[in-house]
């Protein structure tokens, strides 16, 4: 049995069903929908308790499919709604239709922000987001997707969450510390972030000071230090708040979401590579109390499609953010740009600086140690097998790299 499989099981079979209520939730949301333990029993009672213990399980099969509800947070047009939808295919898919997803989009039943709040208290039974949108609830949150780079990629960082230790951290900050009615899983390791959209093209950290811009988790902490002013914002707000002078500059993950989103008719300088999100990936949500109820293969199948849905997004996300940023080029006149390696620099010693005040708290610290033991081995790893792509890439299409 591979690691992701024993941890999730372990997750799953020792947990405790949360006491029903109907107290308010931290997200302000009352709502408490009948549980699914409640559904799997009231089915059974309804299609009668002799026949079904008669029959046996032939009965089962013609029980109408448990829909479960999932939020993401992402808008209906973005992309990551897409990649959302490949998991609710592979989940359909696998069940044979006994397991069916309402896929919804941010705001269709709580903000963006809150899905994990929605999700522990029962009002969704799961959720497609990442950690750094619930980052004001423990700022370790932020280190499960948007935390320092420590020389490691996103496809490094999944690893870790799998095999370094990371899941078992996880698990300790959202049931122990934190007591959400949670399991988290992650798929998708993401490529590095683009320092994002800039009316002018900047250089240097001078160049920064006073800039109002949009990002997340702790690299609001790193943005700030390289002297902007930093507001955090779910990506359907970006544009809107640019418009309205909110801010004027701002990252938010991808070339495709940001072309969907309409950047590129607010800014035309678009700066790629930097190091204040270099490591994400997406965080699904499940109520535990949802996936104890289920049946032990719907639950094998809800864990597993996460894991093949990562390579699916991944072949996605290279098609269509390539293909994307071409088009922000071609079509809309957008200006690319890498960023500079002094401001490159900056953001690793903000890092520095970040991760010395987070080391202040026991659990962080733990955190931080477990992956720079990861880091520092299966970093060396890549480096030094890993080959110079752009040597490879300027003696097949030479030109093409100079911006």
């Amino acid at each position: 049995m591979d690691k992701l499989t024993d941890a999730s099981n372990n997750l799953i079979t020792t947990a405790t069903t949360a006491t029903d209520t109907t107290a308010a939730s931290p997200s302000g949301v009352t709502e408490k929908p009948t549980s699914r333990r409640q559904f799997l029993k009231g089915g059974l009672l309804a299609t009668g308790g002799v026949a079904a213990s008669t029959i046996g399980a032939p009965a089962v099969l013609g029980q109408s499919p448990l829909v479960l509800r999932m939020q993401t947070s992402w808008p209906s047009g973005d992309i990551w709604m897409d990649f959302a939808q490949q998991y609710v295919d592979r989940v359909q898919s696998m069940s044979g239709g006994r397991l069916q997803i309402d896929l919804l989009p941010a705001g269709a039943v709580v903000q963006a922000f809150q899905v994990m709040d929605a999700v522990s208290d029962g009002v969704l039974d799961c959720a497609h987001t990442v950690a750094a949108y619930w980052y004001g609830k423990h700022r370790a949150a932020s280190l499960f997707g948007t935390g320092p780079v420590f020389g490691w990629d996103g496809q490094s960082f999944l690893s870790w969450f799998y095999q370094g230790g990371g899941q078992e951290l996880y698990q300790e900050l959202t049931q122990d510390m934190l007591g959400l009615n949670v399991y988290g899983l992650y798929a998708f390791p993401m490529p590095a972030q683009p320092f994002g959209w800039f009316k002018e093209p900047v250089t240097t950290v001078e160049e920064l000071q006073g800039f109002k811009y949009r990002t997340v988790g702790l690299a609001t902490n790193v943005m700030q230090a390289l002297g902007m002013s930093v507001t955090q914002l779910p990506g359907g707000e970006i544009v809107p708040a640019m418009e309205r002078g909110v801010i004027d500059a701002f990252e938010f993950n991808n070339p495709s979401s940001d072309l969907r989103f309409g950047a590129q008719d607010v800014a035309k300088h678009y700066i790629l590579s930097s190091y204040h999100q270099a490591s994400e990936t997406f965080e699904i949500l499940f109520n535990r109390d949802v996936m104890d109820d289920l049946d032990e293969d719907l639950r094998a199948i809800l864990r597993h499609a996460v894991e093949a849905v990562s390579t699916a997004n991944t072949a996605s996300a290279m098609h269509n953010y390539s293909s994307d940023l071409q088009r922000l080029q071609e079509e809309h006149g957008v200006t690319l740009h890498r960023t500079s390696d002094e401001i490159l620099q900056a953001q690793l010693e903000a890092w520095t600086d970040v991760i010395e005040e987070l080391e202040q708290d026991d659990f962080n610290r733990r955190v931080l140690d477990s992956q720079r033991e990861w880091a520092q081995r299966v970093g060396f790893y890549n480096i030094m097998n890993g080959v110079d792509q752009a040597l490879a890439y300027e003696h097949f299409f030479p030109g093409r790299l100079k911006l």
